[in-house]
């Protein structure tokens, strides 16, 4: 199932990411490092739309959700009772329509962009299966049925034993698809033990090698290699995504999050905000170069793509934006045969009208505590008149009964 979803996905971005390649290499940039920019900056404003949903789901957000609060903190006490929850759920749901949303308007977005993304990271991991030209070249030294090194009798067993450490420990290398992945993450040194064993194709490997290094190699750093601790141009990558990730975050929350301290989610949203990034940054110390760097580049085109979101939702200003709400699902309703929603009867509760209406029933509920004290304290002294309601009244043995019920009592204090 999983394979039957992403993998059509990943082909069509594959072959999307091989057409820029050929169209720079066309130009003389023939290099995957800026088919990996240009694809990014492709890809991101395709999703434009869906990412402008996105950022204006979350501006309503800033304002629907204290009002959302205020309404569960009103039914907090009645968990336990089912038409309390659904008045709940029906004022939730009103609040929402007041805005011209749904509850369900943020998941939407995340739900088609996430097949989106889990393909682009198949596509980064096995680039030279998508770039014909790149792949090519390694079918030049592998033969693949012809003449290379996947001809020579020992060319599995020695595949096998020399390169069995990391990811390449799980190479089928009688696999050319497998191969050609695996042999895109070499080093210097590997490629030399290649030559030093298939001496009689030293020259095709050599030549093959220096073609896929020029193509992989962007400002100093081979983007088909995972960096390491070594100081060298390379670290820049997992550390630079981490930085451009936190600032994309924070741009894209804008002021969402701002005066939000009655939300308990807040406080762990804003530490998960600043784990992923550091996470992001240590996953990129194990994965090729060219993914860490589209994660850099998504977080620079986000962040400029969200500036300019926002700067134009801040001047559309929020009644505009629910106007707009209003007016797109009073269309959709119209085409379904529905009448336009009574918003303004529907919808009505107000974050203060709801504090109101729970200072109100605090101050009833404090009432009838009260009121259950004194029917408590009538009832004793009820139950106390018995000792001397066969008296007649003003006599003095209604005085000497009272004095009696007094004494009782005071006896059994002590």
């Amino acid at each position: 199932m999983y394979n039957a979803i992403i993998e059509p996905i990943a082909s069509l971005l594959g072959k999307v990411l091989d057409v820029l390649f050929v169209g720079i290499n066309a130009i003389g940039l023939g290099n995957i490092a800026i088919a990996i920019i240009l694809f990014t900056l492709l890809v991101k404003l395709l999703m434009l739309p869906l990412t402008a949903k996105q950022s204006k789901m979350m501006k309503l957000n800033s304002i629907i959700g204290p009002e959302v609060r205020a309404i569960q903190n009103k039914y907090k006490d009645k968990k336990g009772d089912q038409n309390a929850m659904l008045k709940m759920q029906e004022e939730t749901k009103a609040v929402y329509a007041k805005y011209g949303t749904s509850q369900m308007g943020g998941c939407v977005q995340m739900l088609i962009q996430f097949p989106i993304l889990l393909a682009l990271y198949r596509v980064f991991q096995r680039i030279p299966m998508y770039v014909t030209s790149l792949k090519a070249l390694f079918i030049n030294i592998l033969g693949d049925g012809g003449n290379g090194i996947m001809s020579a009798a020992d060319y599995s067993d020695f595949m096998s034993n020399t390169f069995n450490t990391g990811t390449l420990a799980k190479i089928d290398w009688s696999n050319v698809n497998d191969a050609v992945v695996a042999m895109n993450s070499f080093t210097t040194e590997q490629w030399n033990l290649l030559k030093e064993h298939f001496t009689s194709y030293a020259s095709v490997i050599a030549d093959n090698q220096a073609k896929i290094t020029e193509m992989n190699t962007f400002i100093g750093i081979n983007v088909s290699q995972v960096p390491t601790l070594a100081l060298n141009i390379a670290i820049l990558i997992p550390i630079l995504s981490g930085v451009t990730q936190y600032i994309s975050v924070r741009v894209s929350q804008g002021k969402s999050n701002q005066d939000d301290s009655d939300n308990p989610a807040a406080a762990s949203m804003k530490m998960m905000n600043i784990f992923m990034p550091i996470m992001s940054a240590f996953i990129a110390f194990s994965v090729p170069a060219g993914l860490g760097l589209y994660w850099i580049a998504t977080a620079v085109i986000q962040t400029i793509i969200q500036i300019c979101i926002n700067r134009y939702y801040d001047k559309l200003g929020v009644d505009e934006i629910v106007r707009r709400n209003v007016e797109q699902r009073n269309k959709k309703r119209a085409k379904k045969g529905l009448p336009p929603e009574k918003i303004a009867k529907n919808a009505t509760t107000s974050t203060k009208k709801i504090d109101s209406q729970t200072k109100s029933q605090e101050r009833i509920d404090k009432l009838q505590q009260k009121k259950e004290q004194n029917d408590k304290k009538v009832k004793e002294i009820l139950e106390a008149t018995n000792y001397y309601k066969s008296a007649k009244p003003g006599s003095l043995a209604e005085k000497a009964g009272m004095v009696a019920k007094y004494n009782e009592k005071n006896s059994k204090k002590n």
